[in-house]
């Protein structure tokens, strides 16, 4: 009957009441989001300076923060495509191996002979030993430091294969290991892109693999693809390596296993390094900007437990002796250790203003990309045209409600007002839902807000005829409401059920465009069932307890 228990008319007065507030931030989006951004901005830094201060006060602590997130098309961004290189990801595990083979081999050296690393193929380790006889015996030291790959698909298979000819020993990733290394460096690559991009604020970025070595990035409220690329395409490979040789020459030839790498503040000036590190970027824990001695910017950083001890164990080994700090193949700096440094902290100083050096600490914070990209497709989009999707999008919500409205009213009169009412409930329902998501609203989007506009009245289209239906057979008019509510409920469940099933295959199938069409139309299917069901079941109760009509038209 339309005797609603008083506990359910205040549970479903209480959800509208949370729709409202909840909802109620994007009417005020520029203060919300200014607060939002200084509120981060003081957890990231751990400082409060007085425009964070300013920001932070202009929308109150305790009221709803959530914004509806504007996507790429709507806010404006860039729009990059890159291909990664994973052919690099293999020279740099050769690099990182011949320690160990060198190592290997030279602990049999009486029966193998001298060992030399020639150069070879990109992706390979040659090393030449001086008895070709004993290839045998130097290919089992070798394959001694194999290990199992790391993966379902290479169950059973050896990360390295080795391979003599004559006095000649070849050594390269496996076919099993190759694949498991391509999926960890694209990984690998998502998470560092990712968390550079968290780094500066960006909201709600799209970083997700395309195919097998490439990654879609898109990054709404950023000034332009190139900005965008200068923040991710840089590696920020920080290295420290021991110095061979300092000179004026690019073109000296630097012997198998060093570099030759130009300094960063001495034009001209040209240092020869051990091409292995003896610490690396992967090593650091945390980087953040400060000052050197003499006031200048510079980046404070540390080492992880394994990184220190290294570190600490090198300069023990070689003080008296002249160290290099390699960022991105140039050397920034190198000074002669005077004493072990144990402590697992340092300082990187040199030619960088305030901003450069904020800018390095976050790359060094984010990582190192394993490997380059090489971007295919790069677009910026300006907030131009993202103002002129919400205008387009605004103005076709509201012709659509109107036009729902109007047509709801002239064919069912007072209940086609609640049906109205209900409709611009559901839309406010669903804006609450995706704020509290922190969900983002693209084009697509809007279209899925529209069109759950159109079809949010469905349901009381359904129950009205049903309504009808019971007048005409002479039922009174409560017996008639409530006998429509309740024969109309299986249809309405059904319809809505294979729209959200729909729905869920759009989602999980489709891609960004096709996912924000999904997500506000299954956000849309669950708060128009809500209004249409109950909210509008209780005005109508309402309004039949307060006028008790003896008949009804509609």
């Amino acid at each position: 009957m339309l005797d609603i228990p008083v506990w359910k008319r205040v549970l479903i007065l209480g959800v509208v009441a949370l729709g409202l507030l909840y909802a109620m931030p994007n009417l005020f989006y520029e203060r919300v989001e200014a607060h939002n951004d200084a509120v981060t901005a003081v957890e990231r830094n751990g400082v409060e300076t007085p425009e964070d201060t300013a920001d932070i006060a202009r929308w109150p602590n305790w009221l709803p923060s959530g914004l509806v997130n504007l996507g790429l098309d709507l806010r404006g961004g860039a729009h990059l495509l890159g291909e990664v290189r994973v052919q690099e990801v293999y020279k740099a595990r050769m690099d990182g191996l011949w320690p160990e083979v060198r190592d290997a081999l030279s602990a049999d050296r009486a029966t193998i002979g001298s060992i030399r690393r020639v150069t070879a193929p990109e992706g390979q380790l040659v090393v030449e030993i001086g008895n070709a006889d004993q290839m045998p015996r130097a290919i089992q030291l070798v394959r001694a430091l194999a290990t199992p790959v790391a993966s379902l698909t290479g169950a059973g298979q050896t990360d390295i294969t080795v391979a003599g000819n004559g006095n000649r020993l070849t050594v390269q990733l496996s076919d099993a290991e190759k694949a498991a290394t391509d999926d960890r460096t694209i990984q690998q690559t998502l998470e560092i892109v990712r968390r550079r991009v968290d780094e500066v604020g960006t909201r709600e970025p799209t970083i997700m693999r395309e195919g097998k070595d490439r990654i879609l990035i898109q990054v709404p409220g950023i000034g332009s693809a190139e900005e965008l690329k200068s923040l991710i395409g840089t590696t920020a490979k920080l290295t420290f390596n021991p110095v061979v040789g300092r000179g004026t020459d690019p073109n000296a030839r630097p012997g198998v296993g060093n570099i030759v790498v130009p300094s960063l503040d001495e034009p001209g000036v040209f240092y020869t390094l051990e091409e292995s590190p003896v610490v690396t970027g992967e090593d650091l824990t945390d980087a953040r900007p400060s000052f050197d001695q003499n006031g200048m910017p510079a980046v404070d950083f540390r080492f992880n437990p394994q990184g220190a001890k290294r570190f600490g164990a090198y300069t023990a080994a070689n003080i008296g002796q002249p160290f290099a700090i390699v960022l991105d193949n140039q050397v920034i700096s190198a000074p002669v250790i005077r004493q072990a440094i144990t402590a697992g902290s340092g300082q990187i100083s040199g030619s960088m203003d305030i901003d450069s050096s904020t800018q390095l600490a976050v790359l060094l914070r984010a990582g190192a990309l394993p490997a380059k990209m090489d971007f295919l497709e790069e677009r910026t989009i300006g907030p131009e045209l993202g103002q002129d999707s919400i205008d387009a999008g605004r103005i076709a919500s509201i012709v659509g409600t109107v036009a729902v409205v109007i047509y709801m009213i002239a064919s069912y009169g007072l209940f086609g007002v609640f049906a109205s009412i209900a409709v611009i409930v559901n839309v406010i329902l669903i804006l609450a839902v995706m704020s509290m998501m922190g969900a983002t609203l693209t084009l697509p989007g809007i279209a899925g807000i529209v069109l759950t506009v159109g079809t949010a009245v469905d349901a009381n289209v359904i129950i009205f005829e049903r309504i009808r239906e019971e007048l005409r057979w002479g039922r009174r008019v409560v017996r008639a409401i409530d006998n429509g509510f309740n024969e109309a409920m299986s249809a309405i469940i059904d319809a809505n059920v294979t729209t959200f099933i729909a729905a869920v295959v759009m989602f999980f199938l489709g891609s960004g465009p096709v996912k924000g069409f999904a997500v506000t139309l299954t956000i849309g299917i669950v708060t128009s069932v809500f209004t249409a069901i109950y909210l509008t079941r209780l005005m109508i109760a309402i309004w039949v307890q307060w006028r008790r009509p003896k008949e009804l038209i509609l």
